[in-house]
């Protein structure tokens, strides 16, 4: 279930959590295994090894969480990057452990909660015992949405998900029942090119050229450059993009010699996502900055977000 965009609804009616910037998972155990999923369906039970204290829980059982790193305290997407692409070795997960904030539960020893309301699916979800699991922790929830909306903006957080009590569970759908609150403009974009940077740094992507889908069509978004730099980032990159390169530009209109110049083009299989300071009116993002690679966002889903 996905949230939708708006302002913060107020009322008894509604509870809140922290928007947490990290990695959205299933955590699903049959007959006493685990298997991690992405949103999309993609199999990352390898990438988070110290997860697999979940199983303990029940011999079956079906969670929805955010996989989280924190840097000083506050989750850090940047830091999560190298995790969603590939596994790591339960040593290297030890010295640097996620947590998977947990926030519903969906099925519990074989029976459907899907139907039931979110008030129902969270009490279920605290009479389950995660204390003694040390990367597992329960997202908390707030009754007074605008205190903890001027908190997360205080701790450079995200935002805030605002979610309606008697909301039951619709797999893969966003819902108005849960609204997203958030503090940055945040774009989910798709790579339709690259450029490298000049001579003497072969190889490194200097630029990105993004799109929104739109009717059919890849509406060109603008380049993106900064957040680029890191080792990690420029390796995961290089895998994605190198293995969807193509002859011809998937935009739909005839790119500016600034922003075709050099490009190496690809599938728009590739998704990103990017902050920025709005849209310009002809449909640019303004000053956009690479958060990280979204594996976990199918690109059929991706729209644009606020109007230009």
């Amino acid at each position: 279930m996905l949230a939708t965009p708006g302002g913060l609804p107020t009322g008894p009616e509604w509870v809140y959590e922290v928007k947490w910037d990290g990695m959205r998972v299933l955590a699903e155990v049959t007959d006493g295994v685990l298997r991690l999923l992405t949103r999309t369906g993609r199999d990352v039970t390898a990438n988070f090894p110290e997860f697999a204290v979940i199983a303990d829980l029940a011999p079956d059982v079906l969670l929805d969480g955010e996989a989280v790193l924190l840097d000083d305290g506050v989750p850090s997407f940047a830091a999560l990057a190298e995790r969603l692409h590939g596994p790591v070795s339960p040593a290297r997960a030890a010295a640097r452990p996620a947590t998977l904030m947990v926030f519903d539960v969906m099925r519990l020893y074989g029976v459907p909660l899907l139907d039931r309301p979110l008030d129902e699916r969270r009490a279920t979800l605290e009479r389950m015992d995660v204390d003694p699991l040390p990367t597992v922790e329960l997202s908390p929830l707030y009754t007074d949405g605008g205190a903890l909306f001027e908190a997360t903006a205080r701790r450079g957080m995200e935002g805030v998900v605002a979610k309606l009590k008697e909301s039951p569970y619709r797999p893969g759908r966003r819902s108005p029942s849960w609204v997203k609150v958030t503090h940055r403009h945040t774009q989910t974009c798709l790579v339709g090119g690259w450029q490298q940077e000049r001579p003497g740094r072969s190889g490194r992507i200097a630029t990105l050229l993004l799109g929104v889908p739109d009717g059919g069509r890849l509406e060109f978004a603008g380049r993106v450059c900064a957040g680029l730099d890191g080792a990690a980032v420029q390796r995961v990159l290089a895998d994605l993009l190198g293995d969807a390169a193509v002859e011809t530009s998937p935009f739909s209109d005839r790119l500016p010699r600034v922003d075709s110049a050099g490009a190496r083009w690809c599938d728009p299989l590739v998704a990103v996502e990017v902050a920025h300071l709005g849209w310009t009116a002809t449909g640019r993002l303004r000053q956009p900055v690479f958060r990280g690679v979204r594996a976990d966002v199918d690109p059929a889903e991706i729209r644009r977000e606020g109007v230009p």
